[in-house]
């Protein structure tokens, strides 16, 4: 769905005049074809890459250091790689390992879905979301702000972190909230859901996205999320004693910290 959006916001706008998409699957990249997420499309990498300036690798975190590998022994030297994914310290770190002939800079766009496919795109996307741009110490200034540019091109607000930084934040604000919502779609009697409505079902969304990926996501970036997880284990203690007392102070200030948290996003 990301690259999908990506490609479909890029030829819209009049950013690329030629948007390949490459892959595996010959009736997914059709269906890319149809939708106007790509101009052309392939199944042979080095075909694909072979003339490009922006690579954009949108595939399961596990996968994206192998395919960064595969890219960059048949894109100009020129072109610029990067990705989608939503985790960056391993991803980085296992690139920087290797010998490219191509120039790698890490990309997370904020702005995924609990859907999948492109039939799901949305070329404005990532108009007004953000985008967390991850560059290292050896990074050329000018092929970040090239990068940014891009970003900021389909609409994004852009913000640099280190790769160990964004995985950090992301744990807290994207990784932990899906692992909450999947536990609490997990821990709710299925003899219920008949009664559910939006304050479940808004709680548990993201909850339906694919399970691989999001085991991927969750194994790459355990360490920040576990930290987070302590937090969030304290929190919810703190529910259960002021329950377990009858304490409703102690209740209303916890639920008044957690409205004055979610309002804050609005302002």
């Amino acid at each position: 769905m990301i690259g999908g959006s990506i490609g479909q916001g890029m030829l819209q706008r009049g950013l690329a005049q030629r948007v390949v998409g490459v892959g595996r699957n010959a009736e997914r990249l059709q269906l890319a074809l149809e939708t106007g997420a790509v101009s052309e499309t392939t199944t042979d990498f080095a075909e694909g890459v072979r003339s490009a300036e922006l690579i954009i690798v949108c595939t399961p975190v596990e996968t994206i250091p192998e395919i960064v590998a595969t890219v960059a022994e048949h894109c100009p030297a020129e072109a610029l790689i990067t990705d989608a994914g939503s985790t960056k310290a391993e991803i980085v770190t296992t690139i920087s390992e290797s010998e490219l002939g191509a120039t790698f800079v890490g990309s997370h766009p904020m702005a995924g879905s609990e859907k999948a496919g492109v039939a799901h795109a949305d070329p404005n996307l990532l108009s007004d979301r953000v985008v967390i741009v991850t560059p290292t110490t050896t990074t050329n200034r000018d092929t970040c702000e090239r990068l940014i540019g891009f970003w900021k091109s389909l609409g994004a607000k852009v913000y640099e972190m280190s790769p160990t930084e964004h995985d950090r934040a992301v744990a807290s604000i994207s990784h932990l909230p899906h692992l909450v919502a999947s536990a609490l779609a997990a821990a709710t009697p299925e003899s219920f859901l008949h009664l559910a409505a939006t304050g479940w079902q808004d709680t548990t969304r993201i909850a339906s996205g694919d399970a691989e990926l999001w085991r991927q996501i969750l194994q790459q970036n355990r360490t920040s999320i576990l930290n987070h997880l302590s937090d969030f284990e304290n929190v919810l203690a703190s529910f259960r004693e002021g329950l377990e007392r009858e304490d409703d102070s102690a209740i209303l200030k916890l639920l008044i910290e957690g409205k004055q948290r979610r309002d804050a996003l609005a302002d």
